[in-house]
């Protein structure tokens, strides 16, 4: 045995015997934080022996949290994760974790230190300035953040149990189903007559039609797109990490996928590279068959927000019922699920064409 257990105040410690000081010679004892009842430091303890034993013992690093997810972790996160997954486990640390408990050691980190924090956040945690607190399935989110951050420090043996384990996250309430809100086929034609003269309506007409998603339709490079055999492949993304539009490449092999496309939106797509190219020459622009499709006139992304805000903003004007930008994707599927029962046949997007 090369330790022990101790009590010191409420706390319980696992004592590990590492060696002579080669300059004292006297026995040196690393304390260890063992939890609140003595079974939970005899279980750390025997997991430090064996870690001795096995030779993956390793001295605990004086290293506070919010260091080690900011200085750590975090950067180390950047290119294993998706970038608006990555923004986000940024923003938790800086805005809710780093000034609330980041100043705890990380080996003296316990449950109830987290429990504490997801209380406080329940009570206060909004910084928008209108005050009160987060939804419980938000608290959830950075609880589960936490966990991942804490398991991988766990793994590394940069501390000796992931405390999230033990912590009591609060449990999200079942949230009643958004209602779906779209449009019949002949308020989706009335839509795309008013919004044709508008640049993007090539952009709106390729979301109507084929039920891709916002960051999909501008995230499509024309390398993607293949006129002639009538299909477009759906294999990058706009994303917007720290106010920063990024084309991002699709995780999933289901969000990846081709699809076929009816003749109009073929002409539709043909007159707008034919625009495309002209806008590019007057703006001394080399003419390639790169770049992204709905791009702005010097070749940039269009910035989703953007494109959600001119959708908003003509359906406000239009005595059209108020939608959402994707609800234009349920528009679609509840089209062709029509055209389809109708036909009685798979979904053709012919069919789907004369439906609007």
């Amino acid at each position: 045995m090369r330790g022990h257990v101790a009590k010191k105040g409420n706390r319980y410690y696992a004592v590990v015997y590492e060696g002579t000081d080669p300059k004292t010679g006297r026995s040196r004892y690393r304390w260890h934080a063992g939890g609140s009842t003595r079974k939970e430091a005899e279980k750390v303890l025997a997991n430090l022996v064996k870690r001795v034993h096995d030779g993956d013992y390793r001295a605990p690093d004086r290293i506070t949290l919010g260091d080690y997810l900011q200085d750590r972790w975090i950067p180390m996160k950047r290119a294993q994760i998706k970038h608006s997954t990555w923004d986000q486990y940024r923003r938790n640390v800086l805005i809710h974790v780093a000034p609330r408990i980041g100043h705890i050691s990380l080996q003296k980190l316990t449950p109830e230190d987290l429990d504490g924090f997801y209380a406080q956040l329940m009570v206060d945690g909004k910084r928008n300035g209108a005050g009160g607190g987060l939804a419980p399935r938000t608290v959830k989110i950075i609880h589960n953040m936490l966990h991942k951050a804490l398991a991988d420090a766990a793994r590394k043996g940069t501390v000796l149990r992931n405390v999230a384990d033990l912590a009591d996250p609060p449990k999200p309430r079942a949230l009643a189903p958004k209602e779906m809100r779209i449009w019949t086929p002949a308020q989706l034609r009335q839509f795309l007559d008013e919004i044709a003269h508008h640049r993007l309506h090539p952009a709106f007409y390729l979301a109507a039609n084929t039920g891709m998603r916002r960051g999909e339709v501008l995230g499509l490079k024309w390398e993607d797109v293949d006129l002639e055999r009538a299909r477009l492949s759906v294999r990058h993304q706009i994303v917007n990490v720290d106010y920063e539009v990024i084309v991002d490449d699709l995780k999933t092999t289901t969000s990846r996928r081709t699809i076929d496309l009816d003749p109009r939106t073929v002409s539709v797509l043909q007159a707008w590279r034919k625009s495309q190219l002209e806008e590019r020459m007057l703006c001394g622009l080399r003419p390639g068959d790169d770049g992204i499709v709905f791009a702005k006139p010097d070749g940039a992304p269009t910035h989703p927000d953007l494109f959600s805000q001119i959708f908003e903003r003509h359906v406000a004007k239009s005595t059209l019922p108020r939608i959402r930008l994707h609800d234009l994707r349920h528009t679609h599927a509840s089209i062709l699920q029509v055209s389809t029962v109708a036909s009685g046949a798979s979904f053709d997007r012919v069919e789907y064409r004369a439906a609007i």
